[in-house]
């Protein structure tokens, strides 16, 4: 007998108690300074080095938020300058009160999408009204993150499976390529929705303006040309800064070629947006929305980030962080912020090991706005369209979905109807129904949860699955059977038949079986019902089930629900094998 398959009935050596009442020890808190303001912390070692690496980093992802920002603003249908301002007070916010070292934010084309699906069916696109709805959507989903604060509701980020975010960020990507076709092309385009915006473009294909076409197909080559050849560089910056330049010069305005206009210099001033009441209330279900998404984009990004360098993020942190720069974005002329995956590689790469490095990118762009806004009024809007597209191109990874099909088929399924579902029905919905999907998905996994009849495997020295391992050897009239899930409603009809099923396959007449509980963690009272129902089945062919490793607290269910009283706590064995060889008579 090997030592592996006597540790099973072995006494364990004896050891030293525990000198209090639970087991578990939470690890010692932080300073309430530095839980209430995680950058505190990195002060006491702040020197010149580390200044110097966030100065960098800050300027570099400034570099590229300044012209994206720019562009997801014209997708929310507000002004560029709002995604500006949007870029500034919510950063310094975050920089004080966030737990992730790594993390940008800032707009974002996913709720870019999502805010202009609220906006622009209230207010003219570019307008005041739609800043002034941008703002106090904003605030409303400011709101949103402090009451899941205040509540702990930090888990419902677990809500949006990988399937659902996999879906969703690759339909965001294909609604930000068709809603920049009209800039692309120099249309004019009416219509809010992917489709009838990509019906829109071929009915008016015959209105293109080639001049605007070749600055988007120069723009667009420029900006894959750069990623291919100079990955750090800050491609987007260096083609805004280029065509800023060239419009200046030649002036594209004069040829057709629509600019972004004059924008106002200086910093935003605080101001309470102060939207009508019907539209105010208009606006709470899409700022739940936005809620949603922006708190699992934000958490997963930060956690991956911060998993990387050993570091913690605090999921209740976030939810007072975010709720934070939404308000300030909400009081300073912007819209509803979130995370972005590819400035926050940008910040890591560059050496950023604080969140001071967010402070240095918003005072880049704070002196953007105080001393360069004249030039940019020359920017082509083609130019800002073809940085959405070159940003929405960087969303796609094929290695996702080629991870999801390595898991499961079902997952893929459900990513494909969460892309499709967001191209067609529009983000908001299609947010209901990923939802809807990952919930029936794992309704589907419980109600077939994985089982095995085993078998004893001699150099594994214990009962393993006997379609895993053709060695394994069966006790003649016992039938061993594991379920690897609690039982409850959902399995319990499952559970049933696949009992009958091990006893009708066994190769000889069966009249002991082994019920292996050690995985059935919970029971129901529907499964309880259904043990119980098995228990007496079993016993009207006489067969006696026996039931092996069930957990302490199962047993006092099955107690206390009567069904222990049916089995016979007689039939009840601490491994495996003790109640075979009772079984077996050995």
């Amino acid at each position: 007998m090997t030592s592996s398959s006597t540790d099973e009935t072995r006494a364990p050596p004896a050891t030293a108690d525990y000198d209090q009442r639970s087991p578990f020890r939470p690890a010692r808190q932080d300073p309430l300074l530095t839980r209430a303001i995680p950058v505190a912390a990195a002060i006491p070692r702040y020197r010149g080095p580390s200044v110097i690496r966030d100065a960098v980093a800050g300027v570099t992802v400034a570099a590229l938020a300044i012209p994206a920002a720019m562009a997801y603003a014209e997708v929310a249908g507000v002004s560029p300058v709002n995604g500006l301002y949007a870029l500034l007070l919510p950063a310094v916010v975050y920089a004080f009160l966030g737990s992730s070292r790594q993390l940008s934010i800032g707009p974002e084309g996913s709720l870019a999408t999502l805010v202009a699906a609220a906006v622009l069916p209230l207010a003219v696109a570019g307008s005041a009204d739609a800043a002034e709805l941008a703002a106090m959507l904003a605030l409303l989903v400011a709101v949103c993150f402090a009451v899941a604060w205040l509540l702990r509701l930090g888990w419902i980020a677990d809500y949006f499976s990988r399937p659902v975010l996999v879906g969703y960020i690759h339909g965001v990507a294909v609604v930000l390529v068709v809603g920049q076709l009209g800039k692309l092309l120099g249309l004019s385009i009416a219509a809010k929705d992917p489709l009838p915006q990509l019906w829109e473009v071929i009915n008016e294909l015959g209105s293109v303006s080639g001049t605007t076409v070749a600055v988007s197909v120069v723009s667009l080559a420029a900006l894959f040309c750069l990623r291919l050849a100079i990955p750090k560089l800050p491609a987007a910056l260096l083609v805004v800064l280029a065509a800023i330049g060239l419009s200046w010069a030649f002036d594209f305005a004069a040829h057709g070629i629509a600019v972004v206009g004059p924008i106002p210099a200086g910093l935003p001033s605080f101001d309470l947006p102060a939207p009508s009441f019907a539209d105010t209330v208009r606006l709470f279900p899409p700022a739940l929305g936005i809620f949603l998404v922006g708190f699992a984009d934000e958490i997963l990004t930060a956690r991956s980030f911060a998993g990387k360098h050993h570091q913690n993020v605090r999921g209740s942190q976030e939810l007072l962080a975010m709720g934070a720069a939404n308000a300030a974005a909400g009081f300073t002329q912007g819209f509803p912020v979130g995370a972005s995956g590819s400035r926050t590689a940008v910040n890591d790469d560059m050496g950023a090991r604080s969140q001071f490095a967010g402070l240095f990118a918003a005072a880049t762009v704070a002196l953007i706005l105080l001393f360069l806004t004249g030039p940019v009024q020359y920017l082509p809007k083609a130019v800002l369209g073809a940085v959405i597209v070159f940003a929405a191109v960087g969303l796609v990874e094929p290695q996702a979905w080629r991870a999801l099909a390595a898991v499961d088929p079902v997952e893929v399924a459900i990513a494909a109807v969460t892309t499709a579902c967001v191209v067609f029905f529009g983000v908001l919905d299609a947010l209901v129904v990923a939802v809807g999907l990952s919930m029936i998905d794992t309704v589907r996994r419980s109600a077939n949860p994985h089982d095995a009849v085993l078998g004893w495997v001699e150099r594994l020295g214990r009962y393993a699955d006997v379609s895993l391992h053709p060695s394994a050897r069966v006790t003649p009239g016992i039938v061993v059977y594991r379920l690897d899930d609690r039982l409850f409603f959902a399995n319990a009809r499952y559970f049933k038949g696949r009992v009958r099923e091990a006893v009708r396959a066994a190769p000889a007449p069966v009249h002991w079986f082994v019920l292996d509980a050690d995985a059935m963690t919970h029971a129901d009272t529907t499964g309880l019902d259904a043990l119980l129902d098995v228990t007496k089945d079993l016993q009207r062919d006489e067969i006696t089930l026996v039931v092996a490793r069930l957990r302490t607290r199962m047993e006092q269910q099955l107690d206390d629900a009567g069904v222990l009283d049916v089995i016979g706590p007689e039939h009840l064995y601490p491994t495996v094998r003790a109640a075979v060889q009772a079984c077996s008579g050995r």
